[in-house]
């Protein structure tokens, strides 16, 4: 994907955005508010009431440590990046009746009520694979709350390649590599290199790898970008939504 490259790409990018995407994509969207109900709405607190949940790539903690303080019996937290969970570990410390019941790990053997996964199927290496352990790790009558977004197609489905809407379509992956490594010097020579990973998942390959998984939808929705809603529909789905919402259950 993409067409412009080379030298002309990279130049063109330096151009428009000499130091990097700033200011998009931030969390900004949540500020003031619970991004677990802006998510998945006040029922979420009642799924997870007094239940054991698994948070997969729960960065920082900020979405475990909130579970834990809203009635969840016991949240474990889980991502591959230690820095984060040191962080997450640091956070959850200092506040009380939560070090107790929040724990932060890179593997975890015990079995959940709840998994969730929030912002970050986008981000996994191998969304397949995640889903069979999730399978492993989830209880026989529990669920798997999915919300993710932006995926591939969306105008900032690039996330900090985005640096315009569909920036990410139209430059080609070297140039764009080439334009981040002038400010992230973490040597990063694909996508799926870059801190956090990106795998260019779509709508579409997020239900194939479910068909092909020991899960089934529950609930599925993609939900379209406020602004593009009245062109949204199944054939332009893939360019006009802004997430998608899911439900998985063990068939």
């Amino acid at each position: 994907m993409g067409v412009l490259g080379g030298m002309l790409g990279y130049k063109l990018l330096k151009q428009i955005s000499p130091y990097g995407n700033q200011g998009l994509m931030d969390g900004s969207a949540y500020i003031g508010k619970s991004k677990l109900v802006t998510l998945f709405g006040q029922k979420f607190w009642t799924d997870i009431a007094d239940k054991v949940v698994i948070d997969f790539g729960c960065g920082e903690g900020t979405e475990a440590i909130e579970m834990a303080q809203h009635g969840a019996r016991r949240v474990i937290g889980l991502d591959i990046q230690e820095q984060l969970l040191l962080v997450a570990r640091e956070r959850a410390a200092k506040l009380e009746n939560v070090s107790n019941k929040c724990i932060f790990a890179s593997e975890t053997n015990e079995k959940a009520d709840v998994i969730t996964a929030i912002d970050s199927f986008e981000h996994f290496t191998d969304p397949s694979s995640i889903l069979e352990k999730m399978s492993r790790l989830l209880r026989p009558t529990g669920c798997v709350l999915v919300a993710f977004g932006p995926t591939w197609y969306h105008p900032l489905g690039g996330h900090l390649f985005s640096v315009f809407p569909w920036a990410h379509l139209i430059f080609t992956e070297k140039a764009l590599i080439r334009w981040r490594s002038d400010f992230k010097k973490d040597g990063a020579t694909c996508f799926r290199e870059v801190a956090g990973g990106l795998n260019q998942i779509t709508i579409a390959q997020f239900e194939r790898i479910v068909a092909r998984s020991p899960f089934r939808f529950r609930e599925f929705e993609a939900i379209p970008i406020r602004r593009l809603k009245f062109i949204s529909n199944r054939l332009t789905r893939e360019f006009t939504s802004a997430m998608v919402r899911a439900k998985l259950v063990l068939r």
